[in-house]
C-alpha cells in the first residue's frame, strides 16, 4: 500500500498542491494554471519532470476533466449529474478498467472502486487541516491516477476556495 498526503498551498496564485510520501518527503507538486478559461494542472515531479496534465472541458454536461499523460489521453473524469442523496464521479479509462468514486465529498471521505472492488481511498479523517488529504493506493494500482481524480474531485466540490 502506498500512502501519500496531498495539501493545497495557501499562499499562491491558482490551485497548487505538495504531495508527500509516506516518509513525509515531497515527491509531486501540482500546479494550476492561471488566466486560463476553466482548470488546468500539471502534475510534476519535485524536479520538475512532468507526469500528467488536467484540462477542464467547459463546453460539456456537468463538470468534465480530462487526465493526459505523455501526449494520450488517460482517463476523462464526470461527475455524474444525476444521482440521489449523493455525489458520484466516474473515472473513464481507455478500455474496462473505470473507476468510480463514491462517498462523503464534503466531509471528504470517500473511496475509488473498479467493479465494486475498492480500488483507492481520501480522507481527512486524522488530519488537522481541511485542505489535506490523505490518500491509499495499493500496490499494483496508478497512484497518479488517482492523485489527479481526487484533485479534480476536490476541484468539482471544493473549487469556491481558490
Amino acid at each position: 500500500m502506498s500512502r501519500y498526503v496531498m495539501k493545497q498551498d495557501w499562499f499562491c496564485i491558482g490551485t497548487d498542491y505538495t504531495v508527500k510520501d509516506a516518509a513525509n518527503d515531497p515527491v509531486l507538486r501540482i500546479d494550476g494554471k492561471v488566466f486560463c478559461i476553466g482548470d488546468q494542472l500539471e502534475i510534476k515531479t519535485m524536479d520538475g519532470r512532468r507526469l500528467a496534465y488536467v484540462d477542464q472541458k467547459m463546453f460539456s454536461w456537468g463538470p468534465t476533466y480530462e487526465i493526459w499523460r505523455a501526449g494520450h489521453l488517460a482517463a476523462v473524469v464526470r461527475k455524474s449529474l444525476f444521482t440521489l442523496l449523493h455525489c458520484k464521479f466516474t473515472v473513464d479509462v481507455p478500455g474496462p478498467d473505470d473507476l468510480v468514486a463514491t462517498g462523503d465529498f464534503w466531509d471528504k471521505e470517500y473511496e475509488f472502486s473498479r467493479q465494486g472492488r475498492r480500488v483507492a481511498t481520501v480522507s481527512r479523517k486524522f488530519l488537522a487541516f481541511n485542505d489535506t488529504y490523505g490518500i491509499e493506493v495499493p500496490h499494483g494500482e496508478d497512484p497518479i491516477l488517482v492523485i489527479a481524480s481526487a484533485v479534480v474531485i476536490d476541484l468539482c466540490c471544493h473549487g469556491d476556495r481558490k
